[in-house]
């Protein structure tokens, strides 16, 4: 068995290629071909956490993909000076059964969520797109920079979260570096940031939206994965009804992400006009329809993602002969 630590899975999952896969899996998901069943759901009331755990399967004769993520989240550990969540995915042989790996989840993870939203622009967002506005100061907006200058010819950097020290550090750690120009900007509000932007990337813990529709202008791309419970939202819902909508999963962005329940509930959108992502991988011609559409992809993250990213990044591992081997 093969154990990569966090360094090790950055290394072994470059984003051009884990976005890529993430077409696959998302493809995968809308054809059938993944078994995934619901999150399993450990409450440990005592300590104030959870811990989930999302097994899935890519059934391919070609790219066949077994794996499992835990993931737990404990309110208490940073007041005890440890990390909020910890996670781990194991990789298993597809043809066997055997474990294969053990791979540090919250470098995957962040991984595969930005190249997730990578996989979104690269299909929805306007081909000319040069400007993107980053809301959010995190792990995950460092990610969703990475993909989306992946897959377009992005100039322009905007960026803006309530504190200034948390935009000069995501500045100065981002800039130029790989496919991220020099070019970036510290706003004073999420109107400043988001007014001229391509693609927007809304990637924050904001339970409310965190911009207002009338500062977006036509055929703006929209990336959102912060909003993961029902009554949490990150996109206005006037956006949200004049956009096109696409999710990672139906089912579980219908009942997970305020950003598409609210406006179901507030009878803005119709749930039959939201579409998977993976829809769009199997017939391209289902996505943007004119350059002055908005388009706007949801995520909420679904286990395949995990397993095809495992699965990658344990391919690579070998090649480039990074983790270590143990005997199991």
């Amino acid at each position: 068995m093969l154990i990569l630590n966090a360094n090790e899975v950055h290394k072994s999952l470059p984003m051009p290629e884990c976005i890529e896969a993430m077409k696959k899996a998302f493809g995968a998901l809308s054809s059938g071909q993944v078994e995934m069943p619901l999150r399993t759901r450990v409450p440990l009331t005592e300590q104030d956490g959870i811990s989930l755990f999302m097994p899935s399967y890519l059934k391919s004769t070609e790219e066949a993909a077994l794996a499992i993520k835990i993931v737990s989240v404990f309110n208490q550990n940073p007041s005890q000076g440890l990390p909020l969540i910890h996670a781990a995915v194991v990789v298993l042989n597809p043809i066997t059964g055997a474990i294969d790996a053990l791979l540090e989840g919250a470098a995957l993870t962040a991984i595969r969520t930005g190249a997730g939203s990578g996989a979104a622009t690269d299909l929805l967002a306007r081909k000319d797109a040069k400007t993107i506005a980053i809301l959010g100061a995190g792990v995950q907006a460092r990610s969703q920079l990475q993909a989306v200058c992946s897959v377009r010819p992005i100039e322009t950097v905007s960026v803006y979260t309530p504190k200034a020290e948390d935009i000069q550090a995501f500045i100065r750690d981002m800039s130029g570096q790989g496919s991220i120009p020099k070019d970036m900007r510290s706003c004073d509000s999420s109107a400043e940031a988001v007014r001229d932007a391509d693609v927007i990337c809304a990637a924050t813990t904001s339970s409310t939206p965190v911009f207002d529709d009338k500062d977006i202008k036509a055929g703006v791309h929209i990336n959102g994965i912060g909003s993961y419970k029902p009554d949490v939202q990150e996109v206005p819902s006037a956006t949200v009804a004049r956009a096109k909508v696409s999710v990672d999963s139906r089912q579980a962005a219908l009942v997970e992400s305020g950003d598409i329940a609210i406006p179901l509930k507030e009878g803005l959108v119709d749930s039959q006009d939201i579409e998977e992502i993976g829809e769009i991988v199997l017939e391209p011609s289902k996505g943007r329809q004119s350059e002055n559409e908005i388009t706007f992809f949801k995520s909420v993250g679904v286990a395949i993602q995990d397993a095809v990213a495992g699965e990658l990044a344990l391919k690579n591992a070998r090649k480039l002969n990074l983790g270590t081997e143990v005997d199991w």
